[in-house]
This record gives structure tokens, sequence and C-alpha cells, in this order.
């Protein structure tokens, strides 16, 4: 077989898919399965499976990128941080590169659909792109001229994990977060931080999807809510344009489908951010929830 193309593994929580790309970025192949049970040996199995059955459909083998929910410690070389726990202290690229018979780099899964999205979707040609996920949790990636930047604890694109900027004396001191502190951007504009808001505020229980919706049709505390969510965005993302000063970001997860974010988010944002002027584009992830499993390929150079 020829080696021609690029292979992307999505290794989620909840879903494995793999992608084949072209040299030109043309999706050749793709599957994507619920995460099966079996234990971590299960998985390594079926991850192979999974790319062997996509290589013999395409008749080619390629390079792979492996996108996860966490992080390689850079002090013990094994999985960190991981919201699929079952990872955690595992030496899963080197288990991934035995199973597959090739090196097999990592990298956090907001970093890949940085990448994507810097490659050939939202943020094409960029030369600096933050990539926030704002969906059950909250990350970002970041890549600067098309590479990935991990950091020296590679932890960077963390956004997720500091307290939302500017807070008010009526958010203080915020929601407790599963890292031990209180007021994370996570555990504010997630999904789950939008639809606690909501809560809190009218003593309705939905999602945040429903919120939308009834906001949508006119209901007056479900737009005060997307309104409330919408100024706390502005603060977070205007937080990064101060230190990071990127060129586009790109929103991707769920709540990425709120069209009117990239109207009224940039309308407010430049209250807190220190410039006379502000170019940051703010647009949605053009592959969406595809885009992980995409960067994963798009990382590694072809080989030959």
């Amino acid at each position: 077989m020829a080696t021609s193309i690029r292979i992307g593994v999505d290794f989620g929580g909840t879903k494995l898919e793999v992608i084949a790309l072209a040299a030109d970025g043309r999706e050749l192949y793709r599957r994507r399965t619920a995460t099966p049970a079996g234990g971590y040996d299960g998985q390594m199995a079926i991850v192979a499976a999974l790319v062997t059955e996509l290589e013999r459909a395409v008749a080619a083998t390629g390079t792979i990128g492996v996108s996860i929910p966490g992080a390689i410690s850079l002090a013990s070389g094994v999985i960190k941080s991981a919201n699929s726990t079952w990872l955690i202290g595992r030496a899963l690229d080197r288990d991934l590169a035995r199973a597959l018979g090739r090196p097999v780099p990592l990298q956090n899964d907001a970093n890949y659909p940085a990448v994507s999205e810097a490659t050939d979707g939202a943020a094409a040609e960029a030369e600096v792109v933050f990539a926030a996920i704002l969906g059950t949790g909250v990350g970002a990636g970041i890549v600067i001229h098309g590479r990935p930047l991990t950091g020296r604890n590679a932890i960077a694109g963390e956004w997720g994990h500091n307290q939302l900027p500017w807070m008010r004396d009526d958010e203080r001191p915020g929601p407790a977060c599963y890292c031990r502190l209180r007021g994370c951007i996570e555990t504010i504009l997630s999904g789950p931080g939008l639809a606690r808001d909501h809560r809190e505020a009218t003593g309705r229980d939905i999602t945040a999807k429903q919120i939308a919706v009834l906001a949508a049709q006119g209901d007056v505390a479900a737009e005060a809510t997307l309104r409330r969510y919408e100024d706390r965005l502005a603060r977070g993302l205007a937080h990064v344009i101060n230190i990071l000063d990127p060129d586009v970001i790109v929103l991707g997860g769920g709540l990425s489908n709120l069209d009117r974010l990239y109207t009224n988010v940039p309308a407010i944002w430049d209250r807190w951010i220190f410039s006379d002027r502000v170019d940051t584009k703010l647009r949605k992830a053009k592959h969406g929830d595809s885009s992980g499993v995409r960067g994963a390929a798009w990382l590694w150079p072809l080989e030959g």
C-alpha cells in the first residue's frame, strides 16, 4: 500500500472517530463509533482495528495523530488531567505506537480543533489562532504559524481553569470547580454553567439549547440569561486578546451554534480590551465536532 495519507484518531470518552485525509485535505474515509466498554487494553485493540480497517478501505498507509481528553505529563511521561479518568497514569502514546507499529503523537483534544480550523477552516492562513471549545466543559487551543502551542507545562490554552475576569460583586466567588477553585470560566461559560445560571435566576431547570429556543421565541428570562452569558464570554475573550492578541478566535462546541454570539460579543468586548480598535475576528468553527479528528490528521507531516 502507498504511504500517502494523513490519519487522525479522536480518542474521546464517549466516541472513537478515525479519519483519512489526502494531501490536499480531501476526506477519504471517516468512521465514528461509541466508545465501547472493555477497559484500557480493549480500547487499544479497538483503535488498532479501526485504523487497520481505514487503511484497508483506502488502500494506503499514513502518519497518525491522536486527540485525547488530557495531556502527557512532562514529569512522568504518562497521561494527566484527562476527563476520561481511565487514561490517567497510562503511557498511551507508547502503547498505541506498539499497537499500530509506528510513532503516534498525542495532543490535547482542544489543540487539534485549533489546528484544523487554522489549516483549512474558519481561521485558514491566520498566523495566531485561539480556538475555544464551549461545550460540556470549556477548553482552548492556541496555534501559531500552523503549529499548536503546548507550553512548558503542557497546559497552554487551559483557559477554562482561569477565573472569569472582571467579576462583579454578585458573581463572586463563583461556582465551585472540580479543580478545587471557584469561579473558573468552565463553570460559567460551559453548557451546564449556562443552565445553572438560568436555574438560579428563574428556578427553571432546562438545558442551554432550550434556553436558546425560548430566547428566540421572545422569552424575557431566557433572553436575560443569554445576555449575561454574552457579557461574560466577552470578558473572558477580552482577557485572551489582551494577552495573546490573536488574529482570529474560533468557537467550537455546542454553544458555538448560538449565531448571535458572533455579533453580540464583539460589539461589547472592546470595553475590556486595551486598544483603541479591535480587529480580532470571532468565527464559528467550520468543521464542527469533526475539527478535532481533522486536526489530528493535519498536524503530522507525510512520510517519504
